[in-house]
């Protein structure tokens, strides 16, 4: 199976729950994301606020970063760069998973702070 990483930009956290609103398109890539590992995909995320390391040590995303600071997400695919400024769709994580996404229901409390607002 593919190695999925993805590089997001600084977020308080990965399913955009956190904050003053919902960001569907997070929240739609934190619930696809979580079901496709359940399932055996191996994806990682990589935060730009808490692992900046991530970003320092993967050469060909430093390079974006630097000519480009508007690039994220960063999607990397076996180490191919594969898409950029926006996350997968539904259809390309099916593509390079080789898994049908499943749509989990996005209302369950999926917040990075397990329902406390104040965290966030």
């Amino acid at each position: 199976m593919k190695k999925i990483e993805i590089y997001d930009p600084a977020m308080c956290c990965s399913t955009g729950v956190c904050g003053p609103s919902v960001d569907t398109e997070l929240l739609r890539v934190a619930t696809v994301v979580d079901s496709l590992k359940k399932q055996g995909a191996g994806i990682t995320r990589y935060n730009l606020a808490s692992e900046p390391q991530a970003f320092i040590t993967n050469k060909d995303v430093n390079n974006l970063l630097t000519e480009d600071n508007d690039i994220l997400p960063i999607t990397i695919v076996d180490g191919e760069i594969v898409k950029t400024k926006s996350h997968l769709t539904s259809d390309e994580f099916y593509k390079y998973t080789g898994i049908l996404v499943v749509e989990i229901d996005s209302t369950a409390n999926n917040s990075c702070c397990g329902g406390d607002s104040s965290c966030c």
